[in-house]
């Protein structure tokens, strides 16, 4: 069974959920609620609460996503369902604004992992390896070394893909649980023992941090990048087996699976582990929630859960490169980009050309995390475009049913418009909230230079789409091409 020029519906059930929760979890939980202690000063004990909220446009775009996918099952997803609900024009800007954003994150998490490999040398006593980890030169070639890895697992097909992904997912989750245990083992006493015995210092005293809606909010806008992940299963929508029932099953028990994780495992790292001293530990140094834990469990534990950790953020790589390679896959079907991106290799059945470009792509976000000495500016450029493509599915669940009634009738998921009109206005309400406070954050912070500014950045990429977009939308019109009719249709199944 084919789909497309070459695509194959190899991935079941398992292979899509795998795909969602891998593209999930990784830096998202390991990292980003620790280190959300220097990108958003003030949010001290109130990090769990804005994971909670963070949580409800999540459940949003979900639904917009499983509703879509269930009517238009093709690669490319999120492409497909704007291009097809709402505006062509809004599908390739949003979705290469999105391409951008992952194909960044995908650089930041092979740039991120090294700091875990750090932690394992470190619990072992081999400081020489570590200091040598913490060097320029030996970061980036690893993490250029682990990225085009699965580059390659990837360019070798579904079959290779799947049986990396899965058996990682669920060792990543028994390692995962792990730190769970631990986190509600121990308490604050306990960490401050621990941190007095090996370092002969004391837990700072935790400061007065009042509720402030401000930083509230921009912590849960942050924080919602954690939920970024199950859109990989819409891309995958051209692979998929039984894609109506498979693609938004997957996409929920995904979301679910992971949600549950996050606000488990953070709830634990915070119950051990005073949030004074994350907050000015971070101001110093790069952290990870294993890392942290390190102080209170003997050195095999801790390399199993810094291993565990390590193992979260590769399982990001294949997921995340299946993802954004589709999307470029399915711009170039539809005569969006040069159509040598929709080449597919005979043997493997894999979008090869779309794969290598999207990994060029990504070793440009492990040179930038580098040189800016902050890997958070590639996270907040990712936040800034999956804002707006999460924004642009709900709008199209709320448009599909006008502008394209016959692809509405096959949906599967919100089936009534009354549940269509709720999910997509509150989505489009909590996404335009979030995205406001997270521009306004980026805009007023102090940073060296003006593209050390994530917004700008952004603006840059969706200026670029609009070019690539006019240009080669005048030149399908040029050549006759019914451009009205192209994009009402799916591409061929």
């Amino acid at each position: 069974m084919t789909s497309g020029p070459g695509l194959s519906r190899r991935l079941g059930l398992l292979g899509l959920t795998a795909t969602g929760i891998c593209a999930m979890l990784g830096a998202a939980i390991n990292i980003i609620p620790i280190m959300l202690q220097r990108n958003v000063p003030g949010i001290g004990p109130h990090v769990l609460s804005a994971y909670f909220f963070a949580a409800i446009p999540a459940l949003f775009a979900a639904l917009a996503y499983a509703s879509l996918s269930s009517a238009m099952p093709r690669a490319g997803g999120s492409y497909i369902y704007v291009s097809r609900s709402l505006s062509p024009y809004w599908g390739f800007v949003a979705s290469f604004s999105q391409w951008f954003g992952l194909s960044i994150a995908i650089g930041v998490v092979s740039y991120v992992l090294i700091p875990f490999l750090r932690d394992i040398a470190d619990a072992v006593g081999w400081q020489g390896t570590a200091e040598a980890l913490d060097t320029g030169p030996v970061r980036v070639g690893l993490a250029l070394a682990f990225l085009w890895t699965f580059v390659i697992v990837n360019l070798r097909g579904l079959g290779v893909y799947q049986r990396t992904l899965v058996p990682m997912m669920f060792l990543m989750f028994a390692l995962g649980s792990v730190v769970i245990f631990a986190g509600f083992l121990f308490d604050h006493a306990d960490f401050a023992a621990a941190l007095m015995a090996a370092e002969g210092r004391a837990v700072p005293a935790e400061p007065a941090a009042p509720f402030r809606i401000g930083p509230f909010l921009a912590a849960a806008a942050l924080l919602f990048s954690s939920f970024i992940g199950f859109d990989s299963i819409a891309q995958a929508g051209g692979e998929a087996r039984n894609p109506g029932r498979n693609l938004p099953l997957a996409t929920g028990l995904a979301v679910v699976t992971v949600g549950t994780f996050y606000l488990l495992f953070t709830a634990a790292m915070y119950h051990a582990v005073p949030w004074s001293f994350v907050a000015e530990e971070a101001q110093l140094r790069d952290l990870t929630a294993p890392g942290l834990l390190g102080y209170l469990l003997p050195a095999g534990w801790t390399v199993a859960i810094v291993a565990g950790a390590a193992v979260a953020l590769i399982n990001d790589l294949p997921a995340m490169l299946l993802a954004v390679s589709r999307l470029m896959f399915a711009w170039a079907e539809d005569g969006i980009f040069p159509r040598v991106a929709a080449a597919v290799n005979e043997r493997r059945r894999t979008p090869h050309v779309a794969i290598v470009a999207s990994g060029l792509m990504a070793t440009v976000g492990i040179l930038g995390s580098h040189l800016a000495g902050d890997f958070f500016l590639g996270i907040d450029i990712l936040v800034t475009s999956m804002l707006v493509n999460f924004l642009l599915m709900c709008l199209s669940l709320l448009t599909l049913a006008r502008r394209n009634p016959e692809r509405a009738a096959g949906m599967q998921v919100l089936r009534g418009r009354a549940g269509q009109l709720v999910v997509g206005s509150a989505g489009v309400a909590l996404l335009a909230v979030f995205l406001v406070v997270h521009v306004n954050k980026d805009l007023t912070a102090d940073v060296g230079a003006w593209y050390f500014h994530s917004t700008w950045v952004w603006i840059g990429v969706m200026a670029l789409a609009s070019t690539i977009f006019f240009v080669r939308v005048g030149r399908m019109r040029g050549q006759g091409t019914d451009t009205g009719a192209l994009f009402r249709e799916l591409p061929p199944e």
